[in-house]
């Protein structure tokens, strides 16, 4: 009898996992993201953060939003911070089983690589395997991003081995535990100085190993009724031409001209741009006082509600019945679902893109030069006195990253509109924004 029932209970834990996985995969080849049954992936996604908490543990809540997400058209979620000790089984099935995937940030609150302090030790690698560990089981996990905004001013690009370093090493333990070959990428911060440099760096050289396998920009350039000369997209479009890795955008939705009508996704969609970019993430889901949301969880709450209530967090409600943002959850629905390129067929592609030509350094802009090496584990950035050149010097390996908030350059999105209480309570949550 135990026997049997040893045998039902692994049949059932079977069967959930199966459900879970049963999504066909995704895969960077060449230039494009395919699924595994050979069609396009395009991303329209939305980045999910509810709390700095962990939003991919409360089932019920992401059962709630998968549903309204999939009206939405939304077929992938970005997630900045999630904690790679927990259960993810409940909210990764209920995205898959709406159709949506993962694009989750690696890094952790004390372990980001930290432009200013710059290094890459065994701590940050340990902490940054876990949540591979955690999250390359589920079929719907679609990527890992190495960083997002570590490079934030147009002089700390002195970082970028750090970042190539980094997604190096992740790939390398991502292949040697013989896992899906789910890609590590970097989410950038569009700082016109660097553009296509920090780009074409992290995608450059001989060895592919070393090299990112996917490009995120995060760009909020298009504002209200623009087009893609007077937006600036027709730069993007020419620096992102002929670049041998999938490129996207990792985060979009300028809201200086409101209410927002989403007009940059005909472009990305369209003829100019889908043959070349792969999509979009929209910031963000849920309404906070930066007016970027595109649903809420019911009014603005008193302080004080945060005493008796711990779904409140300065102010707004983070868990409950998803209510759209009128008009712009309709506004970003309408263009979706009149924007469904279809791309090229994985047995039709056969990519013969090359890498991009390390760039040199420029006085006063990119500032590595070359296709240098890269720091080794437990590396440290130094710089002489005037901050203009760098080498690596070794240091325990054990050291612990001081990683910071780095400094906006989209135009301070992350805390337009807050009140100067707000920003006090967000100080420890708003690496991951």
């Amino acid at each position: 009898m135990f026997s049997k029932v040893l045998a039902t209970a692994g049949l059932i834990a079977s069967l959930a996992i199966n459900t879970v996985n049963a999504i066909p995969t995704i895969e960077a080849v060449g230039a494009k993201f395919f699924y595994s049954n050979g069609t396009q992936y395009y991303i329209k996604g939305i980045a999910y953060q509810l709390t700095e908490a962990d939003p991919l543990i409360d089932t019920t809540q992401c059962q709630l939003d998968a549903v309204s997400m999939e009206a939405l058209g939304a077929n992938a979620i970005r997630v900045y911070h999630v904690d790679p000790s927990a259960d993810h089984t409940g909210c990764m099935k209920a995205f898959a089983d709406a159709g949506i995937y993962l694009f989750v940030d690696l890094e952790t609150f004390n372990t980001a690589i930290d432009p200013d302090h710059t290094t890459w030790n065994q701590t940050m690698y340990e902490a940054y395997a876990k949540v591979m560990d955690n999250f390359q089981a589920f079929e719907n996990t679609a990527g890992f991003f190495i960083g997002n905004e570590v490079i934030a001013l147009d002089n700390q690009s002195l970082a970028a081995p750090y970042i190539k370093a980094a997604a190096r090493d992740l790939k390398a333990y991502r292949n040697s535990k013989n896992y899906r070959s789910i890609p590590v990428g970097y989410s950038a911060a569009d700082i016109a100085q660097l553009r296509p440099m920090l780009q074409n760096y992290l995608a450059c050289g001989n060895n592919a190993s070393e090299s990112i396998d996917m490009f995120g920009l995060n760009a909020y350039e298009w504002c209200g009724n623009n087009n893609l000369q007077t937006s600036g997209y027709d730069i993007l479009n020419q620096y992102a031409t002929g670049y041998n890795i999938p490129i996207f955008f990792s985060e979009t939705g300028c809201n200086t001209v409101q209410p927002r009508t989403f007009e940059d996704q005909s472009a990305i969609f369209g003829p100019v741009m889908n043959g070349i970019w792969s999509g979009a993430i929209i910031y963000e889901w849920i309404e906070e006082t930066n007016n970027y949301g595109l649903i809420s969880y019911g009014p603005s709450a008193a302080a004080t509600a945060v005493a008796t209530n711990t779904n409140i967090v300065a102010g707004i409600s983070r868990t409950g019945t998803p209510l759209p943002v009128t008009p712009d959850y309709s506004n970003l629905q309408a263009q979706w679902a009149t924007l469904t390129p279809t791309g090229t067929a994985s047995s039709a592609y056969t990519p013969s893109l090359s890498p991009p030509a390390c760039p040199t350094s420029t006085a006063g802009g990119w500032l590595v030069n070359g296709d240098v090496a890269l720091p080794s584990l437990g590396q440290t950035l130094s710089t002489d006195a005037s901050g203009a050149t760098a080498t690596a010097t070794a240091t325990t390996s054990s050291a612990q990253s001081t990683a910071t908030k780095k400094s906006g350059s989209n135009g301070g999105k992350e805390i337009a509109g807050m009140s100067a209480g707000l920003v006090g309570v967000m100080l420890g949550f708003m690496y991951w924004l």
